[in-house]
């Protein structure tokens, strides 16, 4: 009797760029799939840019454009993209970018090695933008793959940068990372809740799964707007009634990563850190504090708490995500780089690259040209 014959039938690659949320839930499992084999951060998870999407302000400004490379019936690659019109320029940039601390693609580990630089070039190609910007991407990323010149189309660095800090080292334990801080440091937190605690009980805790989030989002969003004005900054995130901020955390919730710690005294909460836990890391999305206890800095006092609880369970790093603030350098023991990438289409787009261009050389060139502090002469 002759062997079973089995015959191997080659799947169709074929490119799609999404531009509705209806398609949007419709690839939502498929995207999901990819997202777990690739090892994607939140911020390239669908459900994080469908709940984007669904509550960012100013909708009419803005448009989805998300390629997919699919193999058959199996989605291989992903570029959540969209675009925000600005002074008539359709800007392409990641979606949810103003939400999301990391960007980049996700492609399945055993695709085509060209699958990215391939859907990047139907994406190009189908248009609907003027000016390409990519950023906080970290070293590893792989969209720095369209860079290289056979790949890329119109991609190159540009000169905008951000940082991100961390907490890692080979501490076995919180009160042994504790006791690497300086004298100074210990002393702060120990005098911080000192101060604290001479006002009411102090507590630290994690917030259960079923402790009902929304009064904490809302205290979270109160302070923030605190902060924000005092600062004479905004963000969509806290406005007054915004349904963002308790979609973005429903979301960590669903897919078992969010971490919530919070400083209570006396039962009213007076710092909070929204946090996420992924790939062996603790990472902080939103920290705030309570500016009448400012004197004891409870945020810098929850902080260390949270970093003493994540090394106590075997956590590697504690990422503070985006933001070169003084109060995450302080405690971090390293900092990583985050590049971003521009490139253009058509002449509008061109133009406006140019320009952003000229604009850089001659801010540099100004600030060469200032006079230096006059050095103290030798005595």
């Amino acid at each position: 009797m002759n062997a079973p014959v089995t015959l191997s039938v080659p799947r169709t690659r074929t490119f799609e760029i999404v531009t509705s949320a209806v398609r949007l839930a419709e690839i939502a499992p498929a995207w999901s799939a990819l997202w777990q084999r690739a090892g994607g951060l939140v911020f390239q998870h669908p459900d994080w840019i469908a709940a984007w999407w669904r509550t960012t302000p100013h909708q009419e400004r803005r448009a989805l454009r998300i390629g997919l490379a699919w193999n058959g019936d199996r989605l291989e690659g992903v570029i959540a993209l969209a675009t925000f019109r600005r002074s008539g320029i359709r800007m392409l940039e990641w979606a949810a970018k103003d939400h999301s601390d990391y960007g980049d693609a996700l492609v399945a580990p055993d695709s085509d090695p060209q699958a990215i630089s391939r859907l990047w070039q139907h994406v190009f190609d189908q248009g609907g933008f003027d000016l390409i910007y990519l950023n906080r991407l970290l070293p590893d990323a792989g969209v720095h793959a369209l860079l290289h010149p056979a790949h890329g189309k119109a991609l190159r660095p540009n000169h905008r940068g951000e940082i991100s800090y961390r907490v890692t080292g080979p501490w076995q334990s919180g009160a042994e990372w504790f006791e690497t801080l300086s004298k100074k440091g210990r002393q702060n937190y120990r005098r911080g809740r000192k101060f604290m605690e001479e006002s009411g009980a102090l507590r630290f805790r994690l917030l259960d799964a079923d402790d009902p989030r929304e009064p904490v989002l809302e205290r979270v969003a109160t302070l923030k707007r605190l902060w924000l004005v005092r600062h004479g900054r905004a963000s969509d995130l806290f406005d007054e009634g915004s349904p963002v901020l308790a979609a973005l955390i429903s979301v960590l919730a669903d897919l078992g990563l969010l971490r919530i710690f919070v400083l209570e005294l006396d039962d009213t909460i007076i710092a909070v850190s929204i946090n996420f836990e992924q790939h062996g890391t603790m990472m902080a999305f939103v920290t705030t504090y309570d500016p009448e206890h400012e004197r004891a800095s409870p945020g810098m006092v929850l902080m260390m708490d949270y970093i003493q609880w994540s090394l106590d369970r075997g956590l590697a790093t504690i990422d503070f995500l985006c933001g070169g603030e003084d109060f995450k350098r302080r405690f971090a023991t390293q900092s990583v780089a985050l590049s971003s990438i521009m490139g253009a289409r058509g002449l509008r787009g061109h133009l406006a690259a140019l320009a952003d261009h000229v604009d850089h050389v001659s801010k540099s060139w100004k600030t060469r040209r200032q006079p230096k502090a006059d050095a103290v002469p030798d005595e």
